[in-house]
């Protein structure tokens, strides 16, 4: 009696186009094991990687090892990451949801309305040199695509995540810098004075606090990873 409800699953359609047809009880399993593979694909479809990685970086710049942990940082990221694709999550409750609910929509017709305001979202941010690469290896022909409909999501979303990795390091890189030359500045001033035996990691850790904390570091980063995506 669990399994006689008819379960209709059409994955082809969502990534390629392609229908794909299966019986009740493998369309069951499969629909099983996409739910538990749902955090990781907002965490690769979303904000969250790119936010997560420039705040595990400024943990690093300023050395202070475990603070703010990982339970803080994931939490940020988390909160933030609902901010900034609120826009997308309404547009998907507009277009998918609200209708499936009352009946005026198939589920592949749901299931493909909500998936476009990702691909909106992921285009917005993917490299078009990250797209040519995984549309290569696809063998897709770049010469016939004419639109970003024609591009598969099973392409899109690697080379979104590519394009993340890549800002993530840059915004990375320019955190980096202040922090570097804090620890130049103290380690000439302990070399000037003989102090060799002292780690300028100790004497450098409460000045670039002091420097983060006076420039308001948090709300420039914060501010900085919301208008990455404001475009």
């Amino acid at each position: 009696m669990l399994f006689a409800a008819p379960v209709n699953l059409d994955l082809g359609s969502v990534l390629n186009g392609t229908p794909l047809q299966f019986s009740n009880s493998i369309s069951l399993i499969i629909f099983l094991s996409m739910i538990s593979l749902v955090p990781f694909f907002l965490v690769s479809v979303t904000s969250f990687m790119r936010i997560t990685i420039v705040f595990g970086m400024l943990r690093s710049a300023m050395g202070t090892q475990q603070s703010p942990p990982n339970i803080v940082i994931i939490s940020l990221a988390l909160f933030m990451t609902i901010f900034i694709m609120s826009p997308v999550w309404n547009k998907v409750k507009t277009d998918a949801l609200d209708p499936y609910n009352k009946g005026t929509i198939s589920q592949n017709v749901a299931l493909k309305n909500a998936l476009n305001p990702l691909r909106t979202f992921m285009f917005a941010q993917a490299g078009e040199k990250d797209l040519a690469l995984f549309a290569e290896f696809a063998r897709i022909d770049l010469k016939k695509i004419k639109s970003r409909e024609d591009i598969p999501t099973y392409v899109l979303i690697p080379a979104y995540m590519i394009s993340e990795l890549k800002k993530a390091f840059m915004i990375s890189f320019v955190i980096f810098l202040p922090f570097v030359l804090i620890d130049l500045l103290v380690s000439n001033i302990l070399l000037s004075l003989g102090m060799m035996m002292l780690s300028p990691v100790m004497i450098s850790l409460p000045f670039k606090i002091l420097f983060f904390v006076l420039v308001d570091g948090f709300n420039v980063i914060a501010r900085g990873l919301m208008q990455s995506y404001m475009h």
